[in-house]
């Protein structure tokens, strides 16, 4: 049997490091603070544990798609303990966009160039670009696309929709990942 593939496109900030965050995380401990060179970043361990467990799946390619480009393997991840240091960076320079959101246009290109059963796009972004919506809309049950509170970024329940999409066994399931109500 083939092992499925997936593609996981992943963004920094509002995602891994939530906007002004302070208190507790939604992963029930508290936010931690690492220098990642040319800033601090506030973190979650738990997430970035489910992260890298999620990584080494069979089958799972995970793409940074963040303005942080290059600095996202680099600094990013020594600073949190993040595995993705060897991820492929689409960077959104020297192109026409076309009035388009850089993202779009890149992971559009990524896609054609780099084809997978499920596509998984991770972005606080998201929600506010409406074609860029339209598209990830337009895979069906082939995308998942989770906009997070940048405030909170990606959540337990976030990683949970995440793994159950890439499990094989729920492919006939659909979420919707809505930002959290609590």
């Amino acid at each position: 049997m083939r092992t499925s593939s997936a593609t996981l496109y992943l963004d920094v900030d509002g995602v891994i490091n939530p906007y002004g965050a302070c208190g507790r995380t939604g992963w029930g401990g508290d936010w931690v603070l690492a220098d990642a060179g040319v800033l601090d970043v506030a973190f979650a361990p738990e997430l970035v544990s489910r992260l890298n467990a999620l990584a080494v799946r069979p089958g799972m390619r995970c793409v940074w798609l963040t303005t942080w480009e290059r600095m996202a393997p680099e600094l990013l991840c020594p600073a949190i303990m993040l595995d993705g240091g060897a991820w492929p960076v689409l960077s959104g320079a020297r192109r026409d966009h076309g009035g388009n959101w850089w993202k779009l246009d890149a992971i559009r290109r990524d896609v054609a160039r780099n084809p997978a059963d499920r596509l998984i796009w991770l972005d606080d972004q998201l929600d506010h670009e409406p074609q860029a919506l339209a598209w990830a809309e337009g895979w069906g049950r082939r995308m998942l696309h989770i906009s997070p509170d940048p405030r909170r970024g990606l959540t337990p329940r976030h990683l949970d929709a995440v793994e159950a999409f890439f499990d094989p066994e729920s492919a006939a399931e659909v979420f919707c990942a809505a930002p959290d109500a609590t």
